[in-house]
C-alpha cells in the first residue's frame, strides 16, 4: 500500500498558503505534459476537493488530509510520496521512495 509523508513545513504551507480547511481534501493526480522521475510526460499536480471520487488512499496530519484515488495510483509505479517544501524558492518538492 502507499504511503504519503508531509513535512511540517509543508503541512504549514497547505494550511497557511494555499489555503486547505479541515473539510477539504488535498487531491495528487498525474498531469500530461509534464516530467517526473516516476513517469515519461507526466507530472504530479494537484488541486482542493470537498471528497473523493472513488476508493482512495488518504493520509491524514495535522487535520490535513491528502489523498490519491485509486484510479491515479498507476502513477506512482509502486513508490511512496514525501511532500516538502522549501521557503527558499517558495514551492512544494515531491520525492518518491520504492
Amino acid at each position: 500500500m502507499m504511503n504519503i509523508e508531509a513535512t511540517d513545513r509543508a503541512l504549514k504551507w497547505f494550511k497557511e498558503d494555499y489555503g486547505v480547511n479541515e473539510s477539504e481534501y488535498v487531491k495528487f493526480y498525474p498531469q500530461i505534459y509534464g516530467t517526473s522521475p516516476v513517469q515519461k510526460n507526466f507530472a504530479l499536480a494537484f488541486l482542493k476537493v470537498d471528497q473523493p471520487i472513488g476508493e482512495a488512499i488518504i493520509f491524514e496530519r495535522d487535520k490535513v488530509r491528502f489523498l490519491v484515488e485509486q484510479d491515479d495510483l498507476w502513477f506512482f509505479d509502486g513508490h511512496d510520496l514525501k511532500i516538502d517544501y522549501l521557503e527558499e524558492q517558495d514551492e512544494i518538492t515531491f520525492e518518491y521512495h520504492k
